[in-house]
């Protein structure tokens, strides 16, 4: 129990008690747990309304920016470092010469050996390119003298063919002649045949 003496003051009592007092809100605040004032028991926070246009130009607007301070901190930061070698150079920028010209050297020959690599290999594929139009061009005119050979073939078969078949044609001189032959063996060609070609009945002459 707090005991005071007869002469406390007001400002000294205030003090003592002060510890065993509730810390006032900050600032006319209520704290997390108080229960909300009953004119906004049933409030509902809305956002404002965005318009879909406006938004998309700000997002725009936005990432050009961002790209834009990118852009601007890349060339700084390459301004800076560009400055930073130039203080370097000197002995520095003369190694770094010498490597690029013993790279590029380097290269070059490189280049050099892989183009002749590449040239023999053309020039073989070629070779072998031409070989084989050479042997096509062969077989071309080696199967076009065959069948040359087997159309005269064929043709002077015909020729004899025919020249042999002549010799049976009625001509002036035997006409005669083969007017008697027919005469004196008449042929009957009144007659029918079965399904296998025999004859099966024929008509007799009248």
């Amino acid at each position: 129990m707090l005991r005071v003496g007869p002469g406390a003051s007001v400002s000294f009592l205030l003090s003592r008690l002060r510890p065993l007092l509730p810390p006032p809100p900050a600032r006319g605040r209520k704290s997390r747990h108080d229960p909300p004032a009953k004119s906004k028991a049933g409030r509902v926070n809305v956002p404002p309304p965005v318009d879909p246009e406006e938004l998309w130009v700000v997002r725009e607007r936005y990432r050009q920016y961002k790209e834009m301070v990118r852009a601007l901190s890349a060339e700084f930061q390459e301004n800076v470092l560009q400055k930073v070698c130039e203080e370097r150079s000197g002995t520095l920028a003369a190694e770094r010469a010498k490597q690029e010209m013993d790279e590029h050297r380097l290269l070059m020959a490189w280049n050099d050996a892989e183009n002749a690599r590449k040239r023999i290999i053309r020039e073989e594929r070629m070779q072998q390119e031409q070989k084989k139009e050479e042997e096509q061009r062969l077989h071309a005119a080696i199967y076009l003298e065959t069948l040359q050979k087997q159309i005269l073939q064929e043709k002077t078969r015909e020729v004899l063919q025919l020249q042999e078949e002549a010799k049976h044609f009625i001509t002036k001189e035997n006409l005669d002649q083969r007017i008697e032959a027919a005469l004196d063996n008449p042929k009957n060609y009144n007659f029918s045949v079965d399904k296998e070609g025999r004859v099966a009945k024929r008509t007799a002459l009248s």
